[in-house]
């Protein structure tokens, strides 16, 4: 056998992981990290839709904010539950091309589970057709929530894209690539390396544990990250929240939507929803990586007791 499933994939390489394991520690903590931030999720996205009200025109931020925490208001627990079910299950979906090139790249590239600049661009590029369904039916279920209160049912969505023979799924893939791209290389990359520069020069002086330098390492990275994938991030809601049924929006349209929102209200018209946006980075990359870490301690652990690995 060879590919996915080849023996090599199941070695203990010199980093003391196996891609194998390497692998599920990255997809369990997506999976923690997914669970928990969900809420913030769901909030920053009614803030980024509710810039347009329902007659179509632009509508001051103060009021969007106010519209979304008016739905979480009145309720609570669905709005917070919102989209749970597709993010989870885009865990798979999403997660395993993602991750998989990226490892598989780092792992080629004698990185092991450290990936780099490299790896990060091909996970963004090669993963983004398998992720954007998913993203475009996590936006679905929250998109009429001012109106009926509850989330949209998933094989409803299924079923008017199944009529325009599923191409509403990818709308938004390249604004996607974009946010995909940022998201590795500061998340997945820099986040890691300043943790651990962070852990070296200041930590150990210091007795600060991994989880306050990896929360450390988050916050600075969250700022960049947001500033950098929020204008993509609206473009993404613009796109993926209009009705299926409907015409699309394309790339050039949603642009002019933000241009418009900018010449209205200014900056606070292009970064609608950073503020929540930065808290939402910070307990996203402080969560995912600590229970990455959490796992892969435990394989590495598991390695040396079974002489997989030298102590």
């Amino acid at each position: 056998m060879s590919g996915l499933f080849s023996n090599d994939y199941f070695v203990v390489q010199k980093s003391g992981l196996s891609q194998f394991q390497a692998m599920s520690a990255y997809l369990g903590g997506s999976c923690f990290q997914t669970i928990m931030d969900n809420p913030v999720t769901s909030y920053r996205q009614l803030v980024q839709q509710y810039a347009k009200g329902l007659d179509g025109k632009a509508v001051d931020p103060k009021i969007a904010t106010q519209e979304a925490k008016g739905v979480f208001r009145a309720n609570p627990v669905g709005a917070s539950l919102s989209g749970v079910g597709p993010r989870l299950i885009g865990v798979g979906f999403k997660r395993i091309p993602k991750f998989g090139v990226l490892l598989g790249i780092s792992f080629l590239m004698g990185t092991g589970e450290n990936p780099g600049m490299v790896a990060a661009t091909g996970a963004s590029i090669l993963s983004a057709p398998f992720i954007n369904p998913i993203r475009m039916i996590e936006k679905q279920q929250r998109a009429y929530f001012k109106q009926t209160g509850t989330t949209k049912p998933i094989m409803e969505i299924l079923r008017e894209s199944a009529a325009k023979q599923f191409r509403p799924l990818f709308r938004g893939t390249i604004p996607l690539m974009g946010h995909s791209f940022a998201s590795a290389i500061l998340g997945l990359v820099g986040q890691p390396k300043l943790q651990k520069y962070i852990q070296t020069e200041i930590g150990e002086n210091l007795g600060l544990g991994r989880t306050v330098t990896g929360l450390i390492a988050s916050a600075v990275v969250s700022p960049i990250y947001v500033v950098v994938t929020n204008p993509l991030s609206r473009l993404e809601v613009i796109m993926q929240t209009s009705q299926i049924s409907g015409k699309s929006i394309s790339v050039t349209e949603a642009v002019r939507e933000v241009a418009r929102d900018s010449a209205e209200y200014g900056m606070r018209g292009i970064f609608r929803g950073q503020g929540i946006g930065i808290v939402k980075a910070v307990i996203s990359l402080s969560l995912f990586h600590e229970g990455r870490h959490f796992l892969q301690d435990a394989f590495k652990n598991y390695n040396v007791e079974n002489g997989y690995v030298a102590e």
